[in-house]
């Protein structure tokens, strides 16, 4: 008799919604309304965000999107837990988790 294996569970419940502050490239047919986005020197019409580098339209009280039904197209492509979800997720990881001495000095 073999165990059947659990479901696996997405990685969002531990992670620090690193997609959440990805930048969104938006295409002609996304509706973002215009204060939520923003233009790179490139010329590209992007999701705007704050200083902290979280998309704009993250509401911060309940961490989910508030243009969740209208959100971009390259949004609702992003598959939690999915390949690039894993390696976005291992690249932050591993950028933050490095060590950095610290000296203090009297």
């Amino acid at each position: 008799m073999s165990a059947i294996p659990a479901p696996e569970l997405p990685l969002c419940a531990s992670c620090d919604a690193v997609c959440c502050r990805l930048t969104v490239v938006l295409q002609p047919e996304d509706r973002i309304p215009a204060h939520l986005t923003e233009h790179t020197p490139a010329g590209l019409t992007v999701m705007a965000r704050d200083a902290e580098g979280w998309c704009v339209a993250i509401d911060a009280a309940r961490m989910c999107c508030s243009i969740y039904e209208t959100r971009p197209e390259v949004c609702r492509r992003f598959v939690m837990s999915g390949p690039y979800c894993r390696a976005v997720r291992t690249d932050y990881l591993e950028s933050t988790s490095r060590d950095i001495p610290l000296t203090l000095y009297s």
